[in-house]
């Protein structure tokens, strides 16, 4: 069972992944422009935020293994429309669905590891499956980037189509239903939804969520033009990205992942997001080759440390009614975060070293933020005492 899951969290994740180095080629086969071409790039993470939320409710009402079955199926036949567009605006059109109900697929499987997990377990939980986001981040890109060069970009959609039906199918089987353990009493969406951003500890992994990403975004969106302004072969940004997530993967699978239970989440929390700021730090003042790969290790370390740390504190703080939503909004945090730092950092059209250190200032601000809270919290229970 845990295997399976394990596999359910890596196909959800490829499925994004894959599609990193083709879509964007893909839309200028077809005739778009490149305002439009952004446009359809940008459509998925804007439409995957939707889904996310929506995901979160019928969760909660439904059961996470309904919710999963229906991304899967869904996203499925939606993957297999890619292999008939022939305009721009088709494109569009299938890129709002794709991450509509792509949106589905992530909240439905970490609510079954949160489901399953066992009491004071959650960081360890959460770092295991974090190993299954990072082997995604590394070959997904790779297997799309190939299997589109030799085989043609259809074939990419087609597979992974192919794969998504067949995983619906075996999870039909392999997922045990929760619903019966969950209260039918459900409140209306949106006043859940605020109930649980005002929620301190929700708020505060919310807030890491975005934060991080906001990181990944512009990461993703500097690094290349850092390595080729530094004369270094293209092919250096797809490795240096695999170095930050072999790392991470490193983390999560050797006995360290205890450490996310040991110390509570928003002490480890903390250090990552402080670990990954410094790395953006150093990547702003690198110029040679071996100091961006020592910067890489830094930065997934920290992300090592700030996903499992989010990810169980949102699962400590909710229950079996509430976690779905909650992990609906974590995921949509994700999304927002990278729509807006690879955005954003395009938008004011500054240099690498900026970009990166606007995204440290972001996870800094953060660290002092959650420091500041825990500080008064604390400092309100000892005069209570």
């Amino acid at each position: 069972m845990k295997q399976f899951i394990f596999i359910i969290v890596l196909i959800s994740f490829i499925d994004m992944f894959a599609q990193l180095p083709i879509m964007s080629p893909f839309a200028k086969e077809l005739g778009a422009t490149p305002a439009l071409i952004g446009l359809a790039v940008g459509m998925y993470s804007f439409t995957n935020m939707f889904g996310n939320i929506l995901a979160g409710y019928w969760i909660d009402k439904h059961g996470s293994k309904k919710v999963l079955l229906a991304g899967f199926f869904l996203t499925g036949l939606i993957i297999l429309l890619y292999t008939v567009v022939f305009t721009p605006w088709q494109l569009i059109a299938v890129r709002f669905l794709h991450g509509l109900f792509s949106g589905f697929l992530v909240p439905a499987a970490f609510t079954v590891i949160a489901n399953r997990g066992k009491e004071g377990k959650q960081g360890k939980s959460m770092a295991v499956s974090g190993v299954a986001v990072g082997i995604s981040a590394i070959i997904g890109p790779a297997f799309g980037g190939i299997i589109a060069s030799k085989y043609g970009v259809n074939w990419v959609f087609i597979s992974i189509a192919i794969v998504m039906l067949v995983i619906f199918i075996l999870s039909a089987f392999v997922i045990p239903d929760t619903t019966k353990q969950i209260t039918r009493k459900i409140e209306p969406p949106v006043k859940t939804l605020v109930a649980l951003l005002k929620n301190p500890m929700l708020s505060i992994s919310f807030s890491g969520a975005f934060s991080l990403m906001f990181a990944q975004g512009v990461l993703a969106y500097m690094l290349p033009l850092q390595v080729d302004s530094l004369q270094f072969g293209t092919q250096y940004s797809g490795i240096l990205l695999s170095t930050f997530g072999i790392t991470a993967i490193i983390i999560f699978a050797l006995p360290t992942n205890r450490l996310f239970d040991r110390y509570q989440h928003q002490n480890t929390m903390m250090a990552g997001m402080s670990v990954i700021g410094i790395a953006l730090i150093f990547l702003s003042m690198s110029t040679t080759l071996s100091f961006l790969f020592i910067c890489m290790v830094i930065y997934g370390t920290g992300f090592a440390f700030l996903f499992p740390s989010i990810s169980a504190m949102l699962v400590k703080h909710t229950d079996l009614e509430t976690r779905g939503k909650a992990f609906g909004l974590f995921y949509a945090f994700f999304s927002l975060g990278v729509v807006i730092g690879s955005s954003l950092t395009g938008i004011l059209a500054v240099s690498f070293a900026t970009g990166f250190s606007i995204a440290a200032c972001i996870l800094f601000a953060n660290t002092l933020w959650t420091f500041l809270y825990f500080r008064s919290k604390a400092g309100v229970t000892e005069s209570m005492e």
